[in-house]
């Protein structure tokens, strides 16, 4: 009886110092070291140090004023940078194997339904999450797609995590709306554009009456559509509007001024030929993907776009989108390195991939840049992130290493 208990005794003293010992990689304390550190907060550092500790960014500086302590695990690469951001996807609600049951972009029973949440769909064990985070992709803008007037909320999640609440950023951030033909192909009603703008505007009129009474108390809240919209006419919801067309464009502008509500412009494949309308609205732009097969309501796109958006002083950064075939998505920064070679610049490029969607999607003070205090996300490469034959070397979330080329 003894010798049992001791044995129990022995059992229960390994245990505790299993636990004892035992340190989760999320709270490691990491340095990396790059030949050239983008931080996106000036300029970029050669001979670079990012220190790590508990999740999150404890230094940045040349290596002659950083000093690693020993009990940091040390990380090398050529270049380093924030943890790209994937402004515009489907990823999570598209899947994988492009079939019915894990294919939920896109709800067609009904061309007007802002009350869908991307939140109660998302798989966040999906294979194509994992996909991105090893390209780099960190944070993920993702929800309901384009082709229905008002197809859903999106979210904004962190590449890692096994469920929906383990990657969650924001449940929900902007509003899927769609202008232009693409509509007609998926819906019996609306059909024609001044159709889709109208049954568009009524939706709009009324929630702009119920949001009158909601703030007078004389709702109970349970009009789900209803809520949604009226926060959007409050400017607590951004609507982001798929529109390629520049009349398209200009018909999203027109209804933004009337009422008033917060706005991001996705695709825009014809922005170059209306920027100054686009700047003095003041509204950014998701851009297409650069390297979309031109057809339909993309027949007009250009691989300049971006640079000449830029330059004219228009905010813009970049997406996978959606794509119809397997693997139904894309990488964000191979479409903003087409981008880069075709007039926008390798630095600003990062930049849009960076910070600018940090900033456009409103989690600059976590995620976009290497500064103090910020979570540590950080991308290692062994060359020129937007050269085709660079690789991913590792990837950082949240101060845990998610991915390792070398593993």
């Amino acid at each position: 009886m003894i010798k049992s208990l001791n044995k129990t005794a022995a059992v229960v003293t390994l245990l505790a110092a299993a636990v004892l010992f035992a340190v989760p990689e999320a709270d490691a304390q990491i340095a990396v070291k790059g030949e050239t550190v983008y931080t996106m907060d000036g300029a970029p550092i050669s001979n670079g140090v990012v220190l790590i500790r508990d999740g999150k960014i404890e230094r940045v500086g040349s290596a002659s004023r950083v000093r690693i302590p020993d009990d940091y695990e040390v990380y090398e690469a050529e270049v380093v940078t924030p943890g790209l951001i994937d402004a515009r996807s489907v990823v999570g609600l598209a899947g994988y194997y492009n079939q019915d049951h894990d294919q939920d972009q896109l709800e067609t029973s009904n061309a007007v339904q802002p009350e869908l949440r991307a939140v109660d769909a998302y798989n966040a064990r999906e294979h194509l999450v994992g996909y991105l985070r090893e390209q780099g992709i960190t944070t993920l803008h993702t929800g309901h797609g384009p082709g229905a007037v008002i197809s859903g909320q999106t979210m904004i999640v962190k590449t890692k995590g096994e469920t929906v609440d383990e990657a969650l950023l924001d449940e929900s951030t902007m509003l899927s709306m769609t202008l232009g033909s693409g509509i007609s192909g998926r819906f019996s009603s609306p059909g024609t554009r001044s159709k889709t703008v109208s049954v568009l505007r009524q939706e709009l009129i009324k929630a702009r009456d119920y949001a009158e009474k909601r703030a007078e108390g004389e709702t109970n809240g349970t009009d789900l559509k209803m809520e949604v919209l009226a926060d959007l006419i409050d400017g607590d919801m951004t609507a982001m509007v798929m529109a390629h067309r520049a009349h398209d464009i200009m018909t999203a502008l027109r209804i933004q001024r009337e009422f008033g509500f917060p706005m991001v412009l996705e695709g825009a494949s014809e922005a170059y030929l209306v920027m100054d309308e686009i700047r003095e609205a003041g509204v950014p732009v998701i851009i297409h993907p650069k390297m979309i097969r031109p057809g339909g309501e993309a027949k007009h796109s250009s691989m300049e776009t971006a640079g000449k958006l830029h330059e004219a002083g228009i905010h813009v950064v970049f997406q996978s989108g959606y794509e119809g075939y397997v693997p139904k998505t894309r990488v964000a920064r191979y479409e903003a390195a087409i981008a880069a070679a075709n007039g926008m610049g390798m630095e600003n490029a990062l930049q849009a991939l960076t910070l600018g969607a940090a900033e456009l999607l409103g989690v600059d003070d976590r995620v976009g840049s290497l500064e103090r205090g910020k979570d540590a996300d950080v991308v290692l490469f062994d060359g020129d992130p937007f050269e085709y034959l660079t690789h991913v070397k590792a990837v950082i979330i949240d101060g845990e290493v998610v991915h390792s080329a070398e593993e």
